[in-house]
């Protein structure tokens, strides 16, 4: 008899089912037709599987896919729950835009979390309203503190009943504000070094974790290098979303906003519509792809 489970982490090379009745976690191996036709089954899949007959069980199917996040690599994701901090550490915004490009390219909604909001002084605060003012425009924020206690309940219902992928740069506070709202997760939380300013990865592989209010979160190791290579140079533009609402008003069909005549994109940037860091990350990113586009080939 074949029952439903959701694939949460991997022990060696089997991997770990919740089934979604009894909320059990099985050790289950892949039939071998998955491995000869080379199919992985990855965290967040949702399973069909049967008894071994000895405590564990064997993978019969992987159901279809809804969404799919390649880095780090999880099935079924709701939401993308992106933690950024203005202060200890400042996330350079250009990681911050680049991970964005990947939750549109996944078409994944995203609420941008600015955490750490209780160590903000005068300059940063205006720094921040900046920043809530233009990704307000198309995300849902929040701001959070484990401190003082600042939107934790607000990010409780975020995560409520959703599959989530939580993400940021080391540092940030994800599994300070996991803990907080769920205190029997007891997640590692990791010392910002004084020196570099930067936190140690606490979280060294992809793990869906199940809150005691329902819903599972997949807290996911730090990101700083994040691979946009096998994005296209003409795609890359529909993967702003700030871009995306002003597609067709460009003279050409084909611009890519660089030094097409006729170009709306860099007007609006010329006028403030559209932030000047935003456009210059794009630029970033069409250079750091089409200097390893020969790569691809």
């Amino acid at each position: 008899m074949r029952k439903r489970g959701i694939v949460v982490g991997f022990h060696s090379s089997m991997a770990l089912v919740e089934d979604l009745e009894t909320s059990e976690e099985i050790l289950c191996k892949l039939r071998g037709k998955f491995k000869k036709q080379g199919i992985k089954v990855i965290v967040g899949d949702r399973v069909e599987y049967s008894s071994d007959g000895v405590g564990g069980g064997v993978i019969e199917n992987i159901l279809p896919r809804e969404t799919f996040l390649p880095k780090p690599r999880i099935a079924n994701v709701d939401q993308v729950v992106l933690v950024t901090t203005v202060r200890s550490p400042e996330v350079p915004l250009y990681i911050f835009d680049k991970f964005l490009v990947l939750a549109e390219r996944a078409k994944i909604p995203t609420i941008i979390v600015f955490n750490k909001v209780d160590l903000l002084i005068e300059g940063d605060l205006k720094r921040l309203e900046e920043l809530e003012s233009y990704y307000g425009r198309y995300y849902k924020t929040l701001r959070t503190s484990v401190v003082d206690g600042t939107g934790l309940s607000d990010l409780k219902e975020v995560f409520k009943g959703k599959v989530s992928a939580m993400a940021g740069m080391s540092g940030v506070g994800k599994s300070s504000l996991l803990n907080a709202i769920n205190p029997g997760l007891r997640l590692r939380v990791g010392e910002i070094s004084e020196k570099l300013k930067r936190g140690r990865h606490t979280t060294t592989s992809v793990r869906l974790l199940k809150f005691d209010f329902g819903g599972y979160v997949a807290d996911t190791p730090g990101f700083a290098n994040l691979d946009i290579s096998d994005i296209e140079e003409d795609e890359l533009k529909d993967f702003f979303v700030d871009f995306r609402e002003y597609d067709g008003m460009c003279a050409f069909a084909d611009c890519i906003h660089v030094s097409e005549p006729g170009c709306y994109i860099r007007r609006l940037v010329a006028q403030g519509e559209i932030a000047s860091h935003r456009y210059e990350n794009y630029l970033k990113m069409l250079d750091e792809i089409s200097h390893k586009a020969p790569e691809r080939s």
